[in-house]
């Protein structure tokens, strides 16, 4: 008798959890109305760039921390005041000329804006200005659409 209750109460359980909803996006956005954060979006992106700091087995060499908020602030900040997020990652690349990938110390910049000409344009000068920067050969672009939400 124990083990018919017990499998009533299961089988109950599993129809209950198969009536449950999956939450909406936006419904936990917490502002309106400004241009900046909407509560919900059409039309953005979210952009992730990769930029090697230096090879990993060598950590006073290549860009410090210092020269890395120094270009954040001039070139990144500047460009996309409203908020982004950086990754400390791990990387690896391997050049043109190069047998084996070099491992690098690496930043991971992420922004999520409007999919505009001028916002796009923003990016590419970043990655241009850490290229003249720092001699490097490329940073690493990921673009792709999001579905955002303050």
């Amino acid at each position: 008798m124990q083990l018919q209750r017990a499998l009533a109460a299961v089988l109950a359980f599993g129809l209950m959890a198969g009536c449950a909803t999956q939450p909406q996006a936006t419904a936990g956005s917490t502002l309106q109305g400004d241009q900046a954060h909407p509560a919900a979006t059409q039309g953005w992106v979210e952009t992730r760039l990769y930029f090697g700091l230096g090879l990993i087995d060598q950590p006073n060499g290549g860009v410090s921390e210092q020269a890395w908020r120094a270009f954040l602030d001039q070139e990144v900040s500047s460009r996309f005041p409203d908020g982004l997020s950086v990754i400390d990652v791990y990387g690896q690349w391997q050049g043109k000329q190069q047998t084996t990938p070099e491992r690098l110390r690496s930043k991971q910049l992420v922004i999520d804006y409007p999919d505009t000409a001028e916002n796009r344009a923003k990016v590419e000068a970043i990655r241009a200005a850490w290229k003249q920067r720092t001699g490097d050969q490329s940073v690493m672009r990921v673009t792709q659409p999001a579905d955002v939400s303050f």
